[in-house]
């Protein structure tokens, strides 16, 4: 069965960090762009980061920038979004997504991003004291 699966949110009080997780099932994940979004509550869909499937090239929004990394562990079939000095504004639900596009992580930020080969359900992250 191919699968998505985003884990390792929860709450953090504010500077705190997380580290969210993307692990694939039934597919092998190094060979995927991996993009990362997040969706709060009445707000638009935001790309967050992207991680390439050519070069492990790395492309982050820039109001997350110095904030945000984001790793693949191909032993673990995952690809990780390390979070740091987390704000209130970082609060929403984080999606991973998964493209065998070379195309995908360029346009991952841009206003008409590609769609996705496959996406997982979302993992909540809740930044409040």
């Amino acid at each position: 069965q191919v699968q998505l699966v985003e884990s390792g949110g929860g709450l953090v009080q504010p500077g705190g960090s997380l580290r969210l997780s993307c692990t694939a099932s039934g597919f092998i994940l190094d060979y995927y762009a991996i993009g990362w979004f997040r969706q709060a509550p009445g707000k638009e869909r935001e790309g967050v980061s992207c991680i390439t499937n050519s070069d492990d090239s790395t492309f982050y929004a820039d109001s997350l920038k110095g904030r945000f990394t984001v790793s693949r562990d191909n032993a673990n079939n995952a690809v990780y979004l390390e979070m740091n000095s987390l704000k209130p504004e970082d609060t929403a639900v984080y999606y991973c997504a998964a493209s065998g596009s070379y195309n995908y992580c360029p346009k991952f930020l841009s206003a008409s991003p590609m769609g996705a080969d496959i996406g997982g359900q979302g993992t909540q992250v809740t930044v409040s004291s």
